[in-house]
């Protein structure tokens, strides 16, 4: 069975410890978050049990579809492009995947570009 997160601190330690630079420990209409690039990057929901990681609406959906139990919604986020997770049902893998491609989308093109020229002179 996947390893699954189940609080937000656990979300905020795998967030933290990908090693992205430019990302931060924030709060947020009085909640904590951590930000990417000055920018909201995952964050948990005060509506429900759930973290939130940016997407798209129709992405949302479509993991909605194929697993409501997992992907939930709750109102004040409906016309927004954000996918909550449930706690507990918080894929590690998709977690990690879901936070560097983000982190990816919101870093500016220099960070980005510095950045891969880093990774790909260590993976050499």
């Amino acid at each position: 069975m996947a390893e699954t997160l189940k609080t937000w601190e656990e979300v905020k330690a795998l967030g933290l410890s990908l090693g992205l630079p430019h990302v931060t420990v924030a709060v947020s209409w009085g909640n904590e978050n951590l930000k990417a690039h000055g920018k909201l990057w995952t964050w948990w929901s005060p509506y429900l049990d759930a973290a939130i990681f940016k997407g798209s609406i129709e992405e949302r959906e479509m993991l909605m579809s194929a697993d409501p139990d997992t992907f939930v919604l709750h109102p004040h986020y409906q016309n927004s492009g954000l996918i909550l997770v449930a706690a507990g049902r918080i894929d590690l893998d998709w977690a990690t995947a879901r936070l560097q491609q983000t982190w990816r989308t919101l870093a500016p093109k220099r960070v980005l570009k510095t950045w891969d020229a880093d990774q790909a002179s260590t993976q050499s």
